[in-house]
């Protein structure tokens, strides 16, 4: 399979003070898709402006035609299935069928807690994902459901008329434990990893690799434990916190490298970060788009 470029669009910019315009140059630059975080904040731009995922999507969707759209990711810390799938049922119409959900298990991050409760440990969070993917994937794809569970219940749940994609807009599961995998490998379209974090601060890019290697064969193992075939999944890097950080932005050379070592993995998607100045994510704007126009030319 051929590799794609997307990239993650963070909601740091008022709609009309440039929001807007960016998600239709991703558009003009022929990204696959362009994703945007699901957070309520997010670590260094907590004191920064920073919009609601789902609006955002729609507003992209009101301004775009062909690119793909879709969270990177949305996690249980301050979503229910219920109204998720409602407003990702929506979404999906008002795109046209160009929605597909990144979905994680979350963190200890400022999400954890937004909402007034005791951050959950990693135990509870992979219970409540294990709960939330499931009941969300019935959600989406039934008119009616009734359930109840530990953590989440459905009563009578109405849905109707779907998703505009059948049987429902797809998943893309972020996951690198055992319990993950194996949702990814029942529940989703495509996986997404951004690496090993133990790894970013002093690891190398062939230790990154390696990771990556082990991480991709346990997926297949996840796969051929629920009877899947692991080559029906996309495979998405989500770069920017692997030990090569933003090196990859600094030249299209410099992006085929990385790009291809990738795909050798066997990931189908790559996501690189729109240039955000004095942030993590800064980049070259003008590199940036070259690489977007003129990087995959070369691993062809």
């Amino acid at each position: 399979m051929s590799l794609r470029l997307s990239t993650a669009i963070l909601p740091v910019d008022r709609w009309h003070e440039g929001g807007r315009a960016k998600w239709q140059r991703a558009e003009e630059l022929g990204f696959h898709a362009a994703y945007t975080y699901d957070h309520l904040s997010w670590r260094t731009f907590r004191d920064s402006p920073w919009f609601g995922a789902l609006p955002t999507l729609t507003a992209a969707a009101t301004a775009t035609d062909r690119l793909r759209l879709g969270t990177l990711v949305t996690s249980p810390n301050f979503r229910h299935p219920v109204t998720l799938a409602k407003e990702l049922i929506s979404l999906d119409d008002i795109s046209c069928g160009r929605i597909t959900l990144g979905i994680g298990a979350g963190g200890n991050g400022f999400d954890a807690t937004a909402l007034g409760q005791e951050a959950w440990t990693p135990k509870e969070r992979a219970d409540r994902f294990g709960e939330f993917v499931p009941l969300l994937d019935r959600l989406l794809t039934e008119g009616a459901v009734s359930q109840r569970g530990t953590f989440y219940a459905a009563e009578e749940a109405r849905n109707i008329p779907g998703c505009v994609q059948r049987p429902r807009l797809p998943f893309a599961v972020a996951a690198t434990g055992p319990r993950g995998l194996k949702l990814a490998a029942r529940h989703g379209q495509a996986w997404v990893t951004t690496g090993d974090p133990k790894l970013y601060e002093e690891g190398t890019p062939e230790q990154s690799v390696e990771a990556l290697r082990g991480q991709v064969e346990k997926l297949g193992k996840a796969c051929a434990e629920t009877g899947r075939n692991v080559a029906e999944l996309d495979k998405i890097l989500l770069t920017g916190f692997t030990p090569d950080r933003g090196r990859p932005l600094e030249s299209v050379d410099a992006f085929v490298d990385f790009a291809g070592r990738h795909q050798a993995l066997g990931f189908t998607e790559i996501v690189v970060h729109w240039p955000i100045p004095d942030s993590d994510f800064a980049a070259d704007q003008f590199v940036f788009e070259k690489i977007a126009t003129e990087g995959l030319k070369q691993l062809d």
